[in-house]
């Protein structure tokens, strides 16, 4: 018998709100949701041979539920950059990044997509978390394709355990709309 299963176990007031079939379709949710990845890859340097290499029937990222590359940002979830990311593509990144729809994710693939590499220099961005939120970062200059096997693995567990929402519990829109007019008309 497991330490775990003698200690009580200590819950979140979330935790004690959520009822054992909203608990069940959460994580049946997260299961759909961390095997139906849609990647938007924004490749810029060489690093975008080690992608390709990873999307080949050597590695084949399908294995993993991440195959079909969208390249509009409003059909992906996970948005993966790829390569150096100049000072002047960083508002276009950043454009890309707030038209994806939510939920979303963010992989810095290779060195210089996570702290700027080896170009220490005003016209490089030293790190795309300094715009955008990252999830995980994959080193390597440029990254094998088992790392980012490896990265899409734990960008899978991290999207597996979340809680996600199972229904509405807070105001409706239209409540919170009343509130900030003053009046309702239901």
């Amino acid at each position: 018998m497991a330490e775990t299963d003698i200690a009580p176990v200590l819950t979140t007031r979330r935790d004690d709100a959520m009822g054992f079939v909203e608990k069940l379709v959460s994580k049946g949710l997260g299961w759909a949701r961390k095997y139906s990845l849609f990647t938007y890859p924004f490749a810029t340097a060489c690093c975008g041979m080690e992608f390709m290499s990873v999307a080949a029937a050597r590695h084949d990222i399908a294995r993993f539920g991440a195959e079909f590359p969208r390249f509009s940002p409003r059909q992906a979830d996970m948005l993966m950059v790829i390569g150096t990311i100049n000072q002047k593509q960083a508002p276009i990144l950043k454009r890309v990044y707030e038209q994806m729809c939510e939920p979303k994710w963010v992989v810095a693939f290779g060195v210089c997509a996570s702290s700027g590499g080896f170009y220490d220099n005003y016209a490089v961005l030293q790190g795309i978390d300094r715009i955008i939120p990252v999830d995980v970062y994959i080193p390597g200059c440029p990254p094998r394709p088992e790392q980012v096997l490896d990265g899409l693995k734990l960008l899978q567990d991290k999207i597996g355990n979340q809680t996600h929402r199972v229904g509405h519990r807070g105001s409706t829109p239209h409540d919170l709309m009343a509130t900030q007019y003053g009046h309702l008309n239901k």
